[in-house]
């Protein structure tokens, strides 16, 4: 193992993975992760709702604590390692932004459907104004032709963003896909270009490793596999194989397997798995966080979830619109109703 990177690793478990615990992370579980993953050398630790600063609701799920609490110890242990926070504008404020970075948040990521980069400008300004890294976050990045994702990446570069990211957040490209999008960002932009991958069809290491190959010098990744859905791509994992590539990524193998192993691993409700909803969810390009909704609904109006998440993708839905989840499995139940009365 050597401190030399290649690539900079973004830790997501503290963020990604509040969606599988259903946003209960506690202050003592935030610091005791952070303490260990700072101490095997990952780079960033992203830390916050799983929606992002201000996430907390009952939308998306109520935080079991402030979520400035969790930055705060997150940064008060961190070392060398960095915080990071997600802000998906239009949830999280600029108000909220300038509380994280006194609280040591030292990047953002700034995260917008894929067709939205114009609602960012001020966030990712800000961001920059108060000395943190800005990260342009491209969500759902398969919904948009590869013209239009140039464009937004663009759009986010000119903002002031020092990296923008490659954002598969329904686990829906396959790595030809991936990297005919990396390439098309590397070509046309100049700064760092990122990618964060979903596992729902077992494609995020291939999908991580793709991005790497045609330049990516920015990979998001989850110990454990602790994300929505399916997960993230595996961390610890990641490093293994990068390692075996001469990839460097500077983070301590050994290290980065017993924080999956022995800390992380005992807060997961369930293990990580590719499950039916999970597949369909990365088959019909559909959010990865809509799963547990959309079991949920399922159960309550006697809906398959896959039926719901399949509607889903028709209607085109995309994150923010999980209210829309519950409607849809109504609409489902009713015609299902309609259908057994004949």
């Amino acid at each position: 193992m050597t401190t030399k990177r290649d690539i900079l690793i973004t830790e997501v478990a503290l963020r990604d993975g509040s969606h599988a615990v259903r946003h209960q992370y506690t202050v003592d579980q935030v610091v005791s992760v952070t303490k260990a993953l700072a101490d095997a050398n990952v780079p960033y630790i992203e830390v916050t709702h799983g929606d992002g600063l201000a996430g907390s609701s009952l939308q998306y799920g109520l935080s079991k604590v402030n979520e400035m609490e969790l930055i705060e110890a997150a940064a008060s242990v961190a070392g060398n390692s960095k915080i990071a926070v997600l802000l998906l504008p239009g949830i999280g404020t600029l108000t909220e932004l300038k509380e994280a970075a006194s609280l040591g948040a030292k990047m953002v990521r700034v995260a917008t459907h894929v067709t939205e980069a114009d609602v960012s400008p001020q966030h990712i300004s800000l961001g920059k104004e108060l000395g943190m890294e800005a990260v342009g976050f491209l969500m759902m990045a398969h919904m948009a032709p590869i013209g239009k994702l140039v464009e937004q990446a663009k759009l986010m570069e000119s903002y002031g963003a020092d990296i923008v990211y490659v954002t598969d957040s329904a686990g829906y490209l396959l790595p030809d896909q991936v990297t005919e999008r990396i390439n098309a960002l590397k070509q046309e932009l100049q700064c760092e270009i990122g990618f964060h991958g979903h596992n729902n069809l077992s494609m995020a290491m291939a999908n991580s490793i793709a991005a790497i190959k045609a330049g990516a010098t920015r990979i998001d990744g989850s110990v454990r596999c602790f994300g929505a859905g399916a997960g993230n791509t595996q961390t610890e994992a990641l490093v293994a194989v990068c390692e075996r590539m001469g990839i460097k990524t500077g983070i301590d193998l050994y290290k980065i397997e017993d924080v999956a192993e022995d800390i992380v691993a005992p807060l997961l409700p369930v293990t990580p798995t590719i499950t039916r909803e999970a597949i369909t969810l990365g088959y019909a390009g559909v959010y990865s966080t809509f799963a547990y909704h959309a079991k949920r609904a399922g159960k309550q109006f006697g809906i398959d979830a896959r039926d719901i998440l399949i509607e889903l993708a028709k209607r085109q839905v995309v994150g923010g619109q999980e209210d829309m989840i519950i409607d849809v499995a109504a609409e489902l139940a009713k015609a299902k109703g309609a259908v057994a009365a004949k």
